[in-house]
């Protein structure tokens, strides 16, 4: 019974009080008397309980209120609201959670909250369940990362898009060694080391499916390679070279966003609605639609080589439709 009461004062404070609200022992032994059935809890008792919370390390602040009564008030809660509506606003606009899962994560947020607190976080809150997933991917990270800690090989069923909408899954035997997981452009991928021909593969979790663990693996695995320059996706560029860009003005902030310290940036002597960016990028494929998809914003000016293959993919584009 001892236990379950500072239990319920611990919750009622958790609630109910932060810096600019507090409460005295009458509201606790009311709140003990509605909730719990604890009918004759003494001020004394709950002035115990509450220095016992103190010495567990809460933050448990007493002021003196009108006629000398105590007030009470928990301020240390492990979050501060401001960070607790970052994440709960985080929670809400990610893409990879049903908006079943969003609700039962913010749920357990509003546990650290008071009723005040919650009234505001849940105003400003609107979920965004217009793709929701069709798996866990909640699920999936957690075998994966179970997996990586055990040190085993790893199978699943990876799945592809028909032209009907549909995700069709395909088995195959991978006996793969998961290496880590990667957060790149909005997708969880997963980067494994493959024995027989001892390269990596690189597979996005959202479309893996059944995954099982299997035998362990003593394998020392050599280091993956990381990319010293700027790379468009997550797939091994061809090789990397500095590449000079020559931007539109008004997409420097966008620039510098994307590129980040690979990136160097001056204004361009011969129009000044341009900035010249130089930068170390992988090149391949995706490296040329990444500028194509720009359009007449971004310029190749050099090197040659580079400019001259994408002028290439222009004309055969150009070629499809005229």
């Amino acid at each position: 019974m001892e236990h379950e009461r500072i239990i319920h004062i611990y919750d009622y404070l958790c609630r109910n009080t932060d810096e600019e609200h507090s409460a005295t022992c009458k509201d606790i032994q009311d709140h003990l008397a509605r909730t719990a059935n604890l009918t004759d809890v003494s001020p004394l008792t709950i002035r115990r309980d509450i220095d016992r919370l103190c010495a567990a390390g809460n933050d448990i602040r007493r002021v003196n209120g009108p006629h000398n009564t105590a007030m009470y008030s928990l301020i240390d809660k492990g979050f501060t609201f401001n960070e607790i509506r970052f994440m709960v606003d985080s929670i809400s606009i990610n893409k990879f959670l049903s908006a079943e899962q969003k609700k039962k994560l913010i749920h357990k947020f509003e546990g650290m909250c008071t009723d005040a607190e919650i009234r505001n976080l849940i105003s400003r809150i609107s979920l965004n369940s217009s793709a929701a997933p069709s798996l866990d991917l909640l699920e999936n990270l957690d075998k994966i990362h179970r997996i990586i800690s055990e040190r085993r090989k790893i199978n699943f069923q990876y799945g592809k898009f028909d032209t009907k909408k549909q995700m069709n899954y395909y088995s195959k035997s991978r006996e793969m060694i998961p290496v880590r997981v990667v957060y790149f452009d909005e997708h969880f991928y997963l980067r494994c080391f493959n024995e027989e021909n001892e390269q990596f593969r690189t597979y996005r979790i959202d479309r893996m499916k059944n995954i099982v663990s299997g035998a362990k693996s003593r394998k020392k695995i050599p280091d993956d390679m990381k990319y010293d320059g700027f790379v468009a996706d997550m797939f091994a560029p061809d090789h990397f070279e500095y590449v000079t860009l020559r931007v539109k003005r008004y997409l420097l902030d966008e620039m510098l966003e994307q590129l980040g310290e690979y990136g160097s940036f001056s204004d361009d002597s011969d129009n000044a609605d341009s900035v010249l960016v130089r930068v170390k990028a992988g090149i391949n494929d995706r490296f040329c639609l990444w500028v194509l998809k720009y359009g007449e914003s971004v310029e190749i000016v050099r090197p040659a080589a580079v400019r001259k293959s994408f002028s290439e993919l222009l004309k055969s584009i150009s070629k499809m439709y005229s």
